[in-house]
């Protein structure tokens, strides 16, 4: 299966031909992939070099002019290194563009801490007016990059990963997706979650929401779900492990309710690894996922689960 980022150049590329208002940004890395959309849109498709700060300050000129910035790097040199430009520049002057992110939370372990970026969607949280989109299949990142662009002038975040759901799902951009029916507590499993989340939830009766689109939240849709199956609820995210727990709250906040915060942990792994060996320290892994969420529902989540 080809990756979420695989997808990326090949969609944009088209957008580029597609759609007058799309320009690409880039600080060199991904350039290779825009190499024949630069011949035919050399005024649209623009790499400042290894100038990350001037990528979003150029991306936010651009969209002040009327266009629809696509810009483009790995998520620490886009989010963290520029986020004053992130916040002034796009934020405070009400500049849109759709910033797209590559090795996600620790994809490129041999790049080391540098190259990681667990804190993305909860440093972007601090800000107002951001989606953020985060998929699990190369299918729904083509998807939810389609309906970013076309996402008039707002500001767009879309968060790609090497790390995939089996299987990819219908996705729409706005609301959270019931895969699996329960009366005993609520699983929230996040992008590339899905898969693990379903793995260690197998038998019991708890009831499992997709979430592709984190920001905002679809807070409608887990009330809902928490009606039928109670106000016990898990976040499964593959970033900072908490950082959707004050949009779970406050979705929750005339009911009592308890909320488990799982995903990435806070101390740095110095022993960079594997994927594998990452999911498994910060007890992403099915089995870990079944022994916590377990531990937090107790007994009451044992039974059969309605798919």
């Amino acid at each position: 299966m080809d990756t979420m980022r695989d997808r990326f150049a090949p969609v944009v590329s088209r957008l580029l031909d597609e759609d007058p208002r799309v320009a690409v940004v880039l600080a060199e890395i991904g350039a290779d992939g825009f190499r024949e959309a630069g011949r035919r849109h050399p005024d649209r498709v623009i790499n400042v070099g290894i100038r990350e700060q001037l990528m979003v300050g150029a991306a936010a000129g651009l969209a002040l002019t009327g266009l629809r910035p696509v810009v483009h790097t790995f998520a620490s040199f886009l989010v963290e290194r520029p986020f004053e430009q992130v916040k002034l520049d796009l934020g405070h002057q009400n500049a849109g563009a759709v910033l797209v992110s590559a090795a996600a939370s620790f994809d490129w372990p041999a790049g080391g801490y540098t190259h990681m970026a667990p804190g993305d969607v909860s440093l972007l949280d601090t800000l107002d007016g951001w989606t953020v989109h985060v998929p699990g299949h190369p299918d729904e990142a083509e998807t939810l990059l389609r309906h970013a662009v076309a996402a008039g002038d707002e500001k767009v975040y879309v968060r790609l990963s090497v790390q995939a759901n089996r299987r990819g799902r219908a996705v729409d951009g706005e609301r959270v997706r019931t895969v699996r029916e329960g009366r005993s507590g609520v699983v929230v499993a996040v992008g590339p979650a899905l898969d693990a989340v379903l793995d260690a939830t197998e038998g019991l009766d708890l009831t499992v929401l997709y979430a592709t689109t984190v920001r905002p939240f679809d807070t409608a849709g887990l009330r809902r779900a928490t009606e039928a199956a109670g106000t016990d609820v898990v976040l499964v995210e593959p970033y900072l492990a908490g950082t959707s727990t004050r949009v779970v709250s406050d979705a929750l906040t005339d009911v009592p309710h308890r909320v488990l915060a799982l995903g990435v942990t806070r101390p740095e792994l110095r022993r960079y690894g594997t994927i594998e060996d990452h999911v498994t320290a910060h007890g992403l892994d099915a089995g870990s996922l079944r022994a916590r969420i377990g531990g937090f529902l107790g007994r009451e989540a044992a039974g059969t689960a309605r798919t």
